[in-house]
Parts: structure tokens; sequence; C-alpha cells
């Protein structure tokens, strides 16, 4: 396995291959970590789809890893929206990047964890070239998780710093990535989605909710989704979903 350090128009992200394979065409997936982690923290799936013959793109998301601006964890989830929007924007643009480069097979696939897993799935809503994705502890419903999320910071006693305005204009944007109101935007693309079912951070419900609602909406190709959940887990995905998540990538992928 090769690990480039490389900076993609001020994205830096790690450039993961099989050894001998950096300037080939290769089938490849882009890996978004979590919210207060960086892209090394996920070389372990790296390391899995490197080995099955896949080139991995992990970027450092926006304030986080080498782009942190000195935030503590209070300031960056304040701006967790901002950050997610900004990645599904650079997803767009690592896409563009790669295949000037001639770097990519086919369409790279796209997956994540927690916050990563959140981006894929607003990425998915808007970017119809992703042919197969996973999710591990994301959510689809935007404005919903948005609304809890604000609740919970005000019930903490944290005045936040918008206007109602400003709240009403970040829901109606956060609306246009909600995968629960664009269902038709995912048109039966395989998915794979991890989920503890003890996880107080992404809460498990929503995310098998949204999972049976796209399993009846994809009718006949149903069979393109997979849900792995473990009844004891939170919010950390276990090596047996780590395996998974890597196993079916590399399957669809390569499809």
């Amino acid at each position: 396995m090769k690990i480039i350090q490389e900076i993609w128009e001020g994205i830096p992200l790690l450039h993961v291959t099989p050894d001998d394979a950096a300037e080939k065409e290769l089938p490849t997936v882009i890996f978004l970590h979590g919210h207060m982690s960086a892209k090394e923290h996920n070389l372990h799936y790296a390391y899995q789809l490197a080995d099955k013959g896949i080139r991995v793109l992990l970027p450092d998301a926006h304030l986080h890893g080498e782009r942190e601006e000195g935030q503590d964890a209070i300031q960056l989830s304040l701006r967790f929206w901002e950050i997610v929007l900004t990645s599904i924007e650079e997803v767009g643009l690592i896409h563009k990047i790669a295949k000037e480069k001639q770097l990519v097979e086919g369409e790279p696939a796209l997956a994540g964890t927690s916050m990563g897993g959140i981006t894929t799935l607003g990425a998915l809503t808007v970017y119809p070239w992703i042919p197969a994705a996973a999710i591990m502890m994301g959510a689809a419903n935007y404005v919903e998780l948005a609304k809890a999320q604000m609740s919970q910071f005000e019930s903490r006693g944290f005045a936040l710093p918008i206007t109602e305005e400003e709240r009403a204009n970040m829901l109606g944007t956060l609306g246009q990535f909600d995968g629960t109101k664009k269902m038709a935007a995912f048109k039966e693309r395989p998915l794979f989605f991890w989920h503890g079912e003890q996880d107080v951070i992404v809460p498990f419900g929503p995310t098998y909710d949204f999972y049976k609602k796209l399993k009846l909406s994809y009718g006949e190709a149903e069979d393109r989704l997979q849900f792995l959940r473990e009844k004891e887990t939170g919010h950390a995905v276990s090596r047996p979903g780590m395996l998974a998540a890597t196993e079916w990538l590399a399957e669809h992928i390569k499809a």
C-alpha cells in the first residue's frame, strides 16, 4: 500500500493506492471522516480497500485536520452544518480533479463515518455520478437533525449566534440536501448502511426508518440496499462493521 500526502486546490488529502498502481486508473472511493476527526483516522478502511485493488482519497474536512483553526469542540459543533455543506461542495471538486488526473476507473464511490456519513447522504441528493456509497452512522434527515441540535444547545443555555431569519434560511438550505425529502434522487443506487442501535450521537431510529422507506422506493431493486445493525454498539464502528463496509464497497464499485 502506498500513502501519498497531497493538496488538491487547498484540500489536504491522503491518496492511498496498492503499491504498484499509483499512476493507473483504478476503482476509487472518496472517504469522509467524522466530526472532530481527521483523514488519517480512517486509514484502516483505506488499507482494506487498497488491498482489494481500490484507490482511496481521504480529504480533511473544512476546519479539521490540517485545516483546523483552533476552534474548540463547542465552536466546531456550532459550525457543523457549514462543515457538512462545504464537504458536499468539495466532494464535487475532488471528483473533478480525480477525473482530470485520469485516476478513476468509472466513477468514484463515496463513503463516510458519522459526519462523513451524513455528508455522504447529502451528496447523493445532488451528485448523480456517485455509483455506490457506504454510510456508517450517518443520517439523511438534515432538517430534523439540525432542529434537534439547536434545541439541545439552547436547552444547555447556549444562545445561538443567529437570528430567526438566519435560522429559517439555514433550514431552507439544508432542506435542499435532506434525503428524506428527496427520495427520488437516490435512483436505486447501491447503498450500504452500518449503525449501532445504542448510538446517542447520531440516533439509530431515524436512519433505520429512512432505510426502510428507501427500500420501499427501490421496489424490485431493494437488493441493492444493505443495513447492518449492531444491537449493543454505540457511536463507534466495530471491526466487523468496518470489514463488511469495505467488502461491500469492493464488490459494488467493481460491479
